[in-house]
């Protein structure tokens, strides 16, 4: 009888945490075809330049060393086109280093369209 109270009780709290994590916890994502370039100049932070015009980062979960002078691929699993933070990873091309991406933060925003004003 302990033993089921414990059981539905860690349950509960369980439920009670995940229903407490805000829905903008979710990770976010770009599509690949909508990447324009990226570039990486330490090994760390990834910049990536979209084609509607923003620049987002991506800081790389540990140091991907060889980023710095080769090109990478991604790796994409089922066809999904999705790079999502904390899930990606990518491959360099001469060294085969493996690496993670980590969160992206936007350093440039879209740019607002300009709206014709109605007269």
């Amino acid at each position: 009888m302990k033993t089921i109270i414990a059981t539905i009780g860690i349950a509960t709290i369980s439920l009670l945490a995940a229903a407490t994590i805000p829905a903008s916890a979710a990770n976010m994502c770009v599509r690949s075809r909508d990447i324009l370039s990226t570039d990486s100049k330490d090994g760390k932070l990834l910049t990536f330049k979209m084609r509607d015009g923003r620049v987002l980062v991506n800081h790389l979960q540990g140091v991907c060393s060889d980023l710095r002078f080769e090109g990478f691929t991604w790796v994409l699993r089922g066809g999904d086109e999705d790079i999502c933070e904390n899930q990606q990873s990518l491959r360099v091309l001469r060294s085969g280093q493996t690496c993670l991406l980590g969160k992206f933060d936007v350093i440039k925003a879209k740019p607002a369209t300009n709206m014709p004003v109605a007269r």
